[in-house]
């Protein structure tokens, strides 16, 4: 499954993506540590080439996960039920899982780290939105 993982911190990249492959979850797993690197990347992506499953962090410079997805507005036509997001977010503030469901393209929250349980509902999700 074609992932991309938008996070600035070399370390929650390293294990979100050592445990994707210890799960067989994704292939290939593309990371990026900033949001414009992301954002211009997939934007140049053909329909048929965009992630399936996008897990991006919230809280990183410059351009904020939220600024990631008020920049995706435009293009959400396209990417809808091409591509899912999953945000990754240390926070437990209320607020974040409040203005998440404001993105038609957010489909969940997952508080770090991301573990094996989520990981398979991730995949279950995923295989049904292709159904």
């Amino acid at each position: 499954m074609n992932t991309l993982l938008i996070d600035d911190d070399s370390i929650s990249v390293f294990l979100t993506e050592k445990l994707l492959r210890q799960e067989g979850f994704a292939n290939p797993i593309l990371s990026f540590h900033s949001s414009q690197e992301a954002l211009g990347h997939l934007l140049q992506l053909a329909p048929d080439e965009l992630p399936a499953v996008i897990f991006l962090d919230l809280n990183m410079p410059i351009m904020s996960g939220w600024d990631f997805l008020e920049a995706l507005r435009p293009h959400e036509q396209l990417l809808l039920g091409r591509c899912r997001i999953y945000i990754l977010t240390s926070s437990l503030a209320p607020y974040d899982t409040a203005r998440s469901k404001e993105f038609k393209l957010v489909v969940g929250l997952i508080h770090k780290p991301l573990d094996s349980m989520e990981i398979q509902n991730i995949r279950l999700q995923v295989v049904e939105n292709n159904r």
